[in-house]
């Protein structure tokens, strides 16, 4: 334990996502209805609930409905609810339509959201409870017992640190909050969950955790837009950009006020170094089936993030003595339904029933906290992750190939033709000097600054700013390796896998690896990609990164 100063909590939450935030707001509902006073508290790094929060989204309102049967009466900000699908394999300049589209994708009953306006609705929801919410504080560090065997609480980080890690005359100390129990709800690549792991062995008997790269925008379209004025709500796409090689697709959801959600997955397990996900994306722009729905548009946000994509196989141990681990931290996305909200928020559920039952016992170790994996196997959440366990394995396969795979899958019930389906790590698939794929297009087409918008451009409408006069929260562990072997091999994809420019090499004098940390968008790509492990992402000072209001 440090000198900081200490709040104790009876429980903290680490993350505002919808799984923390589902989960303080059931745990305080139980603690009223037995009448029992509760102090519960929940960190988010965001400047605010929902500033970090981006996703496509479709919401299954399956959890949403158990936590708030009345959860429309209460003003939950839902876009569309009445969704009819489109599904389409695209060529350079055709498409297909999918002539079945597999009961996994159908969004019947679903809602198209702003994952962004949801938190900050479940955050007042929260809030109208009694329940402690505290934005723009990051956790830093993990606090255990002596023994390096049960999770106290986490550190918050010290705000008024200069480059040179001096304190400036804005300094404030950061905070030892403490708990019976800590639920790291962090989202996919947590530096928490991580040094969590590198103490207790969470993932060392697990497949290695695999993830996607979603690059998003939203877009005003005009009134006369034929796409607004159609019965179309949701659109998925594969194929093209990407090809069959490379695990992926897109997607274009319609939102209310002449707005579309637009936005390209990439499966991070690619093997070309050339590959550029943002270029991508802008490809994906330009096909003709996607630009003649988005003709006259205006990108009004734009953001990014990665997707736990690995499942069921990469779950970790989801409990150790003083902590719990919830929604994408704990790889809980279902990617065969390109949903995770729904169970993010369902884990957070059964992690309040969990510590309900803990301090009814007055035992918080993993002895008792073990029964909230056991929930997790006895809920729905088992059933859709079980089904979909070998789904992201078959996607990685190359050609056609992979639908061999899903369609056995399909009809065995997750099975296929081998279970399981080994996993390989993101940052080992590279390939040495494979030529480029993907032609990039002419920067005089591709960019207008309204509706085509370059890389920095889409830093400035995704609101991110950062202290400019604060450590860099990107360790780069040996530069050599960027300089020489990296540079050889795979003339540096961070120049290019990174979404915001945050990494360039210097084209002038001798050769340097140039990090740009004020530009980082908090997609943790970069420590999930990169070839030699040689980065890793830490939080920079709270309330920094993007400030994501309608995405």
């Amino acid at each position: 334990m440090s000198q900081r100063e200490e709040m104790p909590l009876d429980v903290l939450f680490v993350g505002g996502g919808p799984a923390n935030l589902a989960g303080a707001i059931h745990l305080m509902q139980m603690a009223q209805k037995q009448g029992m006073e509760i102090e519960i508290g929940l960190i988010e790094k965001g400047s605010t609930i929902g500033a970090h929060s981006l996703s496509g989204a479709i919401l299954d309102p399956k959890a949403l409905a158990e936590l708030m049967p009345d959860y429309q009466d209460k003003g939950c900000p839902l876009e569309y609810s009445d969704l009819k699908d489109e599904f389409y394999y695209l060529t350079p300049q055709g498409e297909f339509a999918v002539p079945y589209t597999p009961a996994y994708m159908h969004n019947h009953g679903c809602h198209i959201i702003s994952l962004s306006q949801f938190t900050r609705w479940l955050g007042e929801m929260a809030e109208a409870l009694g329940i402690m919410i505290f934005p723009g504080f990051a956790g830093t560090e993990v606090i255990f017992d002596a023994a390096g065997q049960t999770v106290l609480g986490v550190v918050t980080g010290d705000k008024g640190i200069g480059k040179d890690g001096q304190q400036k005359g804005t300094y404030e100390p950061g905070v030892d909050l403490t708990a019976r129990v800590t639920v790291f709800g962090e989202g996919p690549k947590g530096s928490l969950i991580r040094e969590v792991g590198n103490r207790l062995g969470i993932f060392s008997d697990r497949m290695p955790q695999i993830f996607e790269t979603a690059i998003k925008e939203v877009i005003r379209l005009p009134e006369a837009s034929e796409f607004l004025n159609s019965a179309t709500r949701v659109v998925h796409t594969f194929g093209y950009p990407l090809g069959m090689d490379t695990k992926g697709g897109g997607f274009l959801y319609q939102m209310a006020d002449n707005r579309v959600s637009l936005g390209l997955v990439t499966g991070l397990d690619y093997a070309n170094p050339s590959l550029e996900p943002y270029e991508a994306f802008i490809q994906l722009k330009h096909h003709p089936l996607i630009a003649d729905i988005i003709q006259g548009g205006k990108v009004l946000q734009q953001g990014a993030k990665t997707l736990s994509a690995g499942g069921y196989y990469t779950m970790p141990r989801l409990a150790v003595n003083g902590a719990l681990f919830v929604g994408d931290s704990a790889s809980m996305l279902n990617i065969q339904r390109l949903k995770g909200i729904h169970t993010a928020m369902k884990s957070g559920m059964l992690a309040a029933e969990t510590i309900m039952a803990a301090f009814a016992a007055d035992d918080v170790s993993v002895d008792v906290l073990n029964t909230y994996e056991s929930k997790v196997k006895a809920s729905w959440i088992q059933e859709e992750l079980w089904a979909a366990r070998n789904f992201s394995q078959a996607l990685s396969k190359k050609g056609v190939g992979k639908f061999f795979h899903i369609g056995a899958q399909y009809l065995t019930k997750g099975r296929g033709f081998s279970d399981p389906m080994p996993i390989e790590k993101d940052s080992s698939t590279l390939r040495a000097r494979q030529a480029s794929t993907h032609e990039a297009l002419e920067k005089d087409q591709t960019y207008d600054g309204e509706l085509y918008v370059d890389k920095l451009t889409g830093v400035y409408l995704s609101g991110t700013q950062h202290e400019e006069d604060q450590p860099c929260h990107l360790d780069v562990l040996d530069m050599d390796i960027c300089l020489n072997q990296c540079r050889q091999t795979y003339q540096n994809p961070c120049t290019r896998f990174c979404p915001g420019q945050v990494y360039e090499m210097a084209t002038e004098g001798e050769a340097r690896l140039k990090l740009n940390p004020s530009n980082c968008l908090h997609c943790k790509t970069c420590e999930i990609k990169d070839p030699y492990d040689n980065i890793i992402w830490n939080c920079p000072e709270g309330g920094g990164g993007p400030n994501y209001t309608i995405c």
